[in-house]
């Protein structure tokens, strides 16, 4: 069993920043995408960055240029830092990673989800 922790989440202002991190712990084998999604009431969850085994990154367009992804593999670690936060990247945030497990086993797992607000 894999375990998810999110923190960072929180309310800013506009414009301000924060920075995400999830941290998978159990039983790993090697991990291969870290990804950030969010979601608000009524909508589909959609991708915001991703970050796969080999560094290579994707993001959103809404996010380009102001979100910034990065994994820190000892650590089994992923981060966002988020910066020249909009009302619209109000949200909950959700990790997601795919990984073989101890059993070489590919699998796919959320976190719990973090609040963040962005409102003056």
């Amino acid at each position: 069993q894999v375990q998810l922790v999110e923190s960072g989440g929180g309310l800013v202002q506009p414009g301000g920043s924060l920075r995400l991190s999830c941290t998978a712990s159990g039983s790993i084998f090697v991990i291969n995408d870290m990804a950030w999604y969010r979601q608000t009431p009524g909508k589909q969850r959609e991708l915001v960055a991703r970050i796969n085994g080999g560094g290579e990154i994707n993001y959103a367009g809404s996010v380009k240029g102001r979100f910034t992804i990065s994994r820190d593999n000892a650590k089994n670690t992923v981060y966002l830092q988020m910066n020249s936060l909009k009302p619209e990247d109000t949200a909950v945030y959700y990790c997601r990673t795919d990984l073989y497990n101890s059993d070489y086993v590919l699998e796919g797992y959320w976190g719990q989800g973090t609040q963040v607000t962005v409102s003056s």
